[in-house]
């Protein structure tokens, strides 16, 4: 089969798909968290519905947005400064991904349980998701924004040798 070939972004399509997979995720996992607080402390248990299904649906989310991360990572030629960060970023989105479905299957069966609240354990458990979420998107910006992967000054400087 031929190789696809890649555009000035060093990819087969038109723009990265994974940060708009991540920013998905991103949002709903902090408003999830969001709603579970609020709801925990005025007793509104309709949050804990919202709540549920934003974590469902970024759950199954995460997942596309680690093949995507995992395929543009493959593509992005990263000289030797960006790959501590990349690895560390690589490493923390497998972690996230787990530890979301582990959270998810949690929140199933407190849901199952008791619909009208949630204990305060899960509450911690979903405060140190969100700050992993939020270290998660820290590194994502320092790839992109600092180091420039997928943007074409850096993805021709790779290619033409000036970056290693």
């Amino acid at each position: 089969m031929p190789a696809l070939p890649l555009n000035s972004e060093n990819l087969p399509y038109p723009d990265p798909l994974h940060p708009i997979l991540v920013h998905f995720v991103i949002a709903m996992v902090i408003f999830s968290f969001f709603c579970d607080v609020v709801g925990y402390f005025t007793r509104n248990h309709r949050l804990f519905e919202v709540s549920f299904w934003n974590l469902f649906v970024a759950t199954v989310s995460i997942f596309l947005a680690v093949m995507f991360g995992q395929f543009e990572a493959g593509l992005a030629q990263p000289y030797e400064v960006v790959k501590p960060v990349l690895n560390l970023h690589t490493i923390t989105g497998w972690s996230l991904a787990a530890i979301l479905a582990g959270i998810m299957g949690w929140r199933f069966v407190i849901r199952r349980r008791n619909p009208l609240k949630v204990p305060p354990a899960y509450l911690g458990a979903t405060t140190f998701l969100s700050c992993l979420v939020l270290f998660q998107t820290y590194l994502g910006t320092r790839l992109v924004w600092v180091y420039g992967l997928h943007v074409e000054p850096i993805v021709e400087a790779t290619k033409r040798g000036i970056l290693q």
